[in-house]
């Protein structure tokens, strides 16, 4: 139905006030559609802030969109700072282990906003608060602040984490 109302709303052009629209017709658009009302930074901050879940979490267009994110943003390897998360919003529970690992607590509040985690990136984000080189300091130091702050990273946790954690 999105994409069938992107070519209703595009047929004559991209409308200039289509950041008035939902989030999530742009998810049917590319950067490029969007280059005439704005910048691709402006475009993927509207992105991370759609509901991702309209495209299946594997699919070649949600990965397309990932990959020209990181383009745009000219994130150089896999370290994300805490602006660009900021920018990427959703799009930071598609990121990969090595993203999550190379960016530390950059990306662990982003992180757990996500419904759920694939293998590589429970073990990634165990392995980033495991080390207590985080903004959030290690487990044994957290407070109700801190685990309501991490909330939704909670089931990705293990034994050896939730036993760190002041009762």
């Amino acid at each position: 139905q999105l994409s069938c109302l992107v070519k209703l709303v595009t047929l004559h052009g991209i409308p200039k006030d289509l950041d008035s629209y939902p989030k999530e017709l742009l998810l049917f658009l590319s950067p490029s559609d969007y280059a005439a009302t704005g910048s691709c930074r402006q475009f993927f901050a509207n992105i991370g802030e759609a509901n991702l879940d309209v495209l299946p979490r594997e699919s070649s267009q949600r990965r397309e969109l990932l990959l020209e994110a990181l383009a745009c943003l000219k994130i150089p390897g896999t370290q994300v700072t805490e602006e660009n998360a900021e920018i990427l919003g959703h799009l930071v529970c598609d990121l990969g282990g090595e993203y999550i690992r190379s960016s530390g607590s950059n990306l662990l509040k982003h992180l757990s906003q996500c419904d759920s985690f694939l293998p590589d990136q429970e073990e990634a984000i165990r392995s980033v608060i495991s080390s207590g080189n985080t903004t959030f300091g290690p487990p044994e130091v957290w407070s109700a602040f801190t685990l309501n702050e991490l909330s939704g990273l909670i089931p990705a946790f293990d034994h050896s984490i939730l036993q760190r954690i002041p009762k």
